[in-house]
């Protein structure tokens, strides 16, 4: 079942991830063509990132993301993504065909748990 959020609902959406975890650095919904919808990082932190490198990096995330609903036929929708670095986690979950969640955390983010409560409300099967 395809979920779609209205636009009023980007800021709830934003707000009720950045509560899940106090580890929750930055979020921010976009749709594929990369326009920004919503999102911040959490107030006190800084970024690792530039803003051109951030603004980057949501591209290769999106562009990431169209590559694997091209296999969706096959395998079936993708729930998350998730790549480890030294310094943080970063997530992206799809809400729909057209959004995307990309956020990061700190590394030792309970990631599994923080995916599991998107999912809930994105209605995604959780993971097992």
């Amino acid at each position: 079942m395809e979920k779609h959020i209205a636009n009023t609902d980007y800021k709830n959406l934003y707000n009720f991830i950045m509560n899940i975890d106090p580890k929750i650095r930055f979020v921010t919904i976009v749709d594929t063509d990369g326009r920004l919808m919503f999102g911040g990082q959490r107030e006190g932190l800084s970024n690792y990132l530039t803003p051109t490198e951030e603004r980057e990096s949501i591209r290769h995330a999106i562009e990431a993301w169209r590559l694997r609903m091209k296999f969706t036929g096959s395998i079936g929708a993708g729930k998350y993504a998730m790549a480890e670095y030294e310094k943080i986690k970063r997530i992206t979950i799809p809400i729909d065909h057209e959004h995307i969640i990309y956020m990061t955390t700190e590394v030792e983010a309970d990631h599994i748990a923080i995916i599991n409560k998107i999912l809930k409300i994105t209605l995604i099967n959780p993971l097992r």
